[in-house]
């Protein structure tokens, strides 16, 4: 029997060689970090992290986050050490086709992964929204003698992830809101791809961290256990975040590999790896091998985490005979259950009444917050302009972590990140808010949010040159459809204040798909409220003068009025014109083919008119078509004359659908 000091070692040695073996295996991969971090992965794994293996989703675990996702080895190791569903079969199929072990980790892909990492920054950025949404439940929740939302958020960070703005963003923002359960062990290695660090990073890393408001700690050798125990110990006691800097070698025991660049992105190769092998005292005959003393000695994970969640479980128990209310609210909001009667009732705007979208955004939402109480969201230090604020709702600091309005300074892309950590982490449903060209700033965490199926909820105000006088700078071209192109992104243009309404009620009946709100600045004049209701189906029929129409005139947002318009115009000289409204291509391509040609039907020329980029449009309108778009910059100026200026009258749309209308007569 092994004495605890060797025990130690030997399971150090376990996840260094399963990860060696992993990228060998694979022929590709990045076996540098877990040979470095590994002493600080078993230390917190074995000696802090409170899971249960069997349960990987007990909702008071605390939570894990390799945000350096390459290497994800290093994970994979872990779970299937500690006893998670991930056997050793599938650490043999790493990167291959089909396995629970794709180069980098994926969030509902592989039990126990808790966020898919791999674009440095975003696990760091996506860390700081757990730990928020953990500060926020516990507050609204927790009662004394009933600490039902106790737990950390810890992660490994790496020298690119610090390197990345959004880490600086996001940790300004955890330390501004004192987020004391928030403990991050930085790899510091010192090496990057390109080589030493000092080509391009040479600041004071833990100074930085402490001006943000975070504790800080070096531990000088990252082989050294109890000096790393003894530094979770120390954060865990301190009131602040904690970054402790381990100052590790990356592809350590490699004889020719350790400490350079040639450790991080590659396999070892057969003679290396063998010779690492050897370095670490390793049996080399032997592949995917682990003692069988050092697998129980990780397996205890599985007893222990059973007992944790059990005795959790107790105390929920009499958590929920004491407070029977709030116990029943937490198990609706942890399920992600609508609270009953939620979205009933909401404002309605009679036709031709006039409103900004943003305008209408706000007060649906204030009708819907009072009964949705684990609502909560803010905005990119905007939120009198895209009208977020939940009133009475309180502001959310370390002060006050009651408060339900999130002020995520001018940080766009750390607010995008903390939302998906926020709805990862349960029990809320959150919302952002910014302008829609500087959802530009924020793209990486959208792109994640789809890929992981959180419904993350974007309000864009001031969504197209309509804006006026702040100019090109501020006026989306390209936004729009950039957003479109993210596979499984609802991207929502409402035309009026009741298709306003609609799109809240689709974007928070969602569970699988974020959604993102393009929203005016400027007034438009509300549709009939049922016809809005067609918002769900993505685009419909608004208005025609006949049932076959010879022109349609397909329009989103504020150019739906213009749309409406024309079409009466063209109808007073004897053309059959429908309007359609197109808020949402990716709803509107999900119908069958027979409402789609009912509301599109072949070989009826259309014009589609959107003050954007008309990239996209020509799937709607076809090869005889024509869009009225916007394929330059903007302009300073109040939005009327803008509008009048780059074509986007009535006089334009009438003549553009007159040579449509004559090109066919000619055909």
């Amino acid at each position: 029997m092994l004495d605890q000091k060797t025990l130690s070692s030997e399971a150090v040695n376990a996840i260094r060689v399963l990860a060696i073996d992993g990228v060998e295996q694979a022929k590709s991969g990045h076996p540098g970090l877990p040979l470095g971090a590994a002493p600080m992965a078993y230390t917190l794994w074995k000696f802090f992290l409170k899971h249960n293996p069997q349960n990987p989703r007990w909702f008071n675990r605390d939570r894990f986050i390799l945000s350096a996702g390459h290497g994800s080895m290093l994970l994979y190791a872990l779970l299937y050490l500690t006893g998670y569903d991930l056997p050793l079969e599938e650490l043999m199929r790493f990167r291959q086709w089909g396995s629970k072990t794709p180069g980098h980790p994926e969030y509902g892909l592989t039990p126990g992964v808790e966020t898919t990492t791999g674009p440095l920054g975003q696990g760091f950025a996506t860390g700081v929204g757990m730990a928020i949404a953990e500060r926020w439940l516990a507050a609204h929740f927790n009662r004394e003698h009933f600490p039902i939302v106790d737990h950390y958020t810890y992660a490994i960070v790496s020298d690119g992830d610090l390197m990345e703005g959004i880490s600086s963003e996001a940790a300004s923002l955890a330390g501004t809101l004192g987020l004391s359960k928030l403990i991050y062990l930085y790899d510091d290695n010192h090496i990057s791809i390109e080589g030493d660090t000092n080509i391009a990073f040479r600041e004071d890393v833990l100074a930085r961290f402490a001006a943000y408001g975070w504790h800080t700690q070096r531990v000088p050798d990252g082989n050294d256990v109890p000096a790393i125990r003894e530094a979770i110990a120390q954060a865990q006691a301190d009131p602040r975040p904690s970054i402790i800097a381990v100052r590790t070698i990356i592809g350590y025991g490699s004889p020719h590999r350790q400490g350079t660049a040639k450790a991080h992105g590659e396999a070892l190769g057969p003679e290396e790896a063998k010779l690492t092998k050897e370095a670490l005292g390793w049996p080399t005959d032997k592949t995917f091998y682990v003692p069988e003393e050092v697998l129980a000695h990780f397996r205890e994970a599985i007893a222990v985490g059973k007992q944790q969640e059990h005795e959790w479980q107790a105390l929920y128990r009499s958590y929920a005979e004491a407070y029977p209310d709030l116990a029943h609210e937490l198990n609706q909001a942890i399920e992600g259950k609508i609270p009953v009667g939620a979205l009933d009732d909401l404002t309605e705007w009679a036709e031709g009444e006039s409103l900004a979208t943003r305008a209408a955004s706000g007060r649906i939402l204030n009708d819907i917050a009072p009964r949705w109480p684990t609502l909560i969201g803010g905005s990119a230090d905007l939120a009198p302009s895209n009208n977020t604020t939940i009133s009475g709702g309180g502001d959310f600091s370390q002060e006050n972590p009651h408060g339900r309005n999130f002020h995520f300074g001018v940080r766009e892309h750390a607010m995008g990140a903390a939302l998906n950590g926020m709805l990862l982490h349960g029990g809320l449903r959150v919302y952002g808010g910014t302008f829609l060209i500087f959802s530009d700033y924020m793209k990486p965490a959208i792109r994640l949010a789809s890929l992981m199926h959180q419904p993350a909820i974007y309000v864009f105000t001031h969504d197209s040159i309509g804006l006026g006088e702040d100019g090109p700078t501020h006026q989306p071209v390209e936004q729009l459809v950039a957003l479109r192109a993210v596979p499984g992104l609802y991207v929502v243009r409402p035309a009026d204040p009741n298709e306003t309404r609609e799109a809240w009620v689709m974007a928070l009946n969602s569970t699988t798909h974020p959604v993102a709100l393009a929203l005016t600045r400027q007034k438009v004049r509300a549709i009939p409220s049922e016809k809005a209701k067609g918002l769900h189906r993505g685009g419909y029929i608004l208005w025609e003068n006949q049932a076959h129409p010879e022109l349609i005139l397909i329009a989103s947002g504020s150019e739906v009025g213009l749309a409406l318009t024309a079409a009466q115009e063209l109808a007073g000289s004897n053309i059959a014109v429908r309007v359609v409204s197109m808020p949402c291509w990716e709803r509107f391509d999900e119908q069958d083919a027979a409402y789609r040609n009912q509301v599109l039907p072949p070989h009826t020329r259309r014009l589609a008119i959107e003050a954007l980029s008309p990239l996209g449009w020509e799937k709607y309108v076809g090869e005889a078509g024509a869009v009225l778009g916007l394929d330059h910059f903007g302009a300073s100026a109040p939005a009327e004359e803008l509008f009048q200026h780059f074509g986007f009258t009535v006089e334009r749309v009438t003549q553009m659908a007159r040579e449509l209308l004559s090109r066919q007569d000619h055909d």
